[in-house]
């Protein structure tokens, strides 16, 4: 312990040193931003470490997102335990929200298949009769739940463009034109067909 110099009578106490001005901080309830995010839109983004993020409809329920890939369904590729889930925003379709998620698989032997698959269901466009026996026998059902702090979030995103190179494909349009019955028709200045045509 230190002993300090008392005060000479009839001084003002000395002020404290002014604290530096701190920027203000706005909040986020993540939890609550990710809920809201996953629920309005149906559209996300998963990103396994090394790779590209890939695309993928969702269902969310009970604070996990479920997804559905396989035969007849998305492609996604394999799933590690953790990967990382960009969330967008409903009103601009920009990334709204990035965060660590746990991958697990969902089995027709789990007790999760049935909640799992139901709010898949009611998600899915055109499900047929049997899309739940299909699911079983030849899809994959995975839940996705985050956790952590966010990685990116608003008022902390990244300075990057998040800009991927088109992946590779056999397919191209670049040298095929489509055939057209007479043939294509021919333009004149001032997007006039020619007298005759």
């Amino acid at each position: 312990m230190t002993d300090t110099a008392p005060e000479q009578p009839g001084t003002a106490p000395r002020a404290a040193a002014a604290a530096p001005s701190e920027p203000t901080v706005t909040l986020v309830n993540v939890t609550a931003l990710f809920a809201e995010a996953a629920t309005k839109s149906g559209l996300m983004w998963v990103q396994p470490p090394g790779d590209r993020a890939w695309p993928f409809w969702h269902a969310w329920a009970d604070d996990t997102v479920y997804v559905v890939s396989g035969p007849g369904e998305q492609t996604l590729p394999w799933l590690p335990e953790d990967v990382t889930l960009v969330a967008r925003s409903k009103d601009t379709g920009g990334r709204l929200l990035t965060v660590s998620a746990s991958v697990r698989e969902i089995r027709p032997e789990h007790e999760q298949w049935a909640a799992a698959t139901e709010a898949l269901r009611s998600a899915r466009l055109n499900a047929t009769d049997d899309v739940l026996d299909r699911w079983a026998r030849e899809c994959t059902v995975r839940g996705m739940t985050p956790y952590g702090a966010p990685l990116e979030g608003p008022g902390h995103y990244g300075t990057g463009s998040g800009a991927a190179p088109v992946p590779a494909s056999d397919a191209t349009t670049s040298h095929w034109r489509p055939w057209h019955w007479r043939g294509r028709r021919r333009r004149r200045r001032g997007n006039r067909l020619p007298a005759g045509d």
